[in-house]
């Protein structure tokens, strides 16, 4: 599991599709949602480990973005 893409793909598998409308928040809900799988034992540990650590990856991204777009004013 290497890109967000993937960690969609596997949580579509047990028919969860999150779209919020602003990426942040949809990497946010997917983080809940995979906490919710694992504590129901329904995915493996190294699944849950590896598209955690996806999703960390991802909202660091989003929150630099955000930070940028903040310095810049706005823009």
């Amino acid at each position: 599991m290497k890109t967000l893409y993937d960690v969609q793909q596997l949580l579509k598998q047990f028919g969860i599709y999150v779209y919020v409308g602003k990426r942040l928040w949809d990497i946010e809900v997917m983080a809940l949602e995979l906490d919710h799988l694992h504590e129901a034992h329904v995915i493996s540990n190294e699944a849950f480990i590896n598209a955690k650590l996806v999703l960390n990856h991802e909202h660091r991204i989003e929150e630099q973005k955000e930070a940028k777009k903040h310095d810049l004013g706005g823009i």
